[in-house]
């Protein structure tokens, strides 16, 4: 589903951040990526999302064999990708169902697929928001304005619950997160496993990983992986750390 090989990336002030990283993902597989702070794991998931202010200056990004470089970030959507936001936005203004509805008929008109009916579009709504303990009020409000972090991650992976993606790649989803709601977004995110769909999800922690159990884990240091195991390679660094993969 996704290839990355040899990806190096600089910003805006030239400083180069993914220094040759090179990852592959199958079709039904979720892969974990641990690091310490600076290793470059939130600038892959902004890379992979196209968001600007970064170049691609060695490598490549191909996603179920096409050319992701030369698409724009809306395009990746409608391909299949989904970022949730380490931080989610606020859009004061614009309710949580406004939005959900009209992002999800933009991708199927740009797929040229019929746009959802407004009783299947509620129909599917309701019962998504009801399995993330989401309220009809919340659904009334503006996109996470005045939310609690909970409520906000919660909402980031109801728009994936709507939205189907191919690949979801969840961006320290965990941050800031008390358990009960570490388990009710994991549930969610759970819910989603399939054959058809693959996850990326990057953390600092392995406790994230004790509900959303991934088939590889992956340690990224200075720009790149330097390290694959299976899920038991994040209950050693949470024992061991980072430091011998620093050196």
């Amino acid at each position: 589903m996704l290839k990355i090989n040899d990806l190096k990336v600089k910003i805006d002030d030239g400083a180069e951040i993914l220094k040759g990283l090179s990852l592959e993902i199958s079709k039904g597989e979720i892969h974990a990526i641990m690091g310490p702070n600076g290793s470059g794991k939130s600038t892959t998931s902004n890379v992979l999302a196209g968001k600007p202010g970064y170049e691609v200056t060695n490598g490549s990004i191909q996603f179920l064999g096409e050319d992701f470089n030369q698409l724009t970030p809306d395009e990746r959507v409608v391909q299949g990708l989904f970022l949730a936001f380490q931080y989610p936005v606020e859009i004061q203004g614009v309710t949580n169902t406004n939005f959900l509805r009209t992002s999800i008929n933009s991708v199927l008109k740009a797929r040229g697929e019929g746009k959802m009916s407004p009783g299947e579009f509620l129909t599917k709504l309701k019962t998504k928001a009801n399995e993330l303990g989401i309220s009809s009020d919340m659904l009334k409000r503006s996109v996470n304005f005045g939310f609690s972090g909970g409520e906000k991650k919660r909402n980031e992976i109801l728009q994936m619950a709507m939205l189907e993606p191919k690949l979801a790649i969840l961006d320290e989803t965990d941050s800031g997160l008390d358990i009960d709601a570490l388990k009710v977004v994991s549930s969610g995110v759970n819910s989603l496993r399939s054959t058809e769909r693959s996850f990326l999800v990057i953390t600092h922690y392995q406790r994230l990983l004790n509900y959303i159990l991934p088939d590889f884990v992956h340690i990224m240091v200075q720009g790149k992986i330097v390290k694959s195991g299976a899920a038991d390679l994040a209950l050693y660094v949470e024992k061991n750390g980072y430091s011998e993969f620093l050196s």
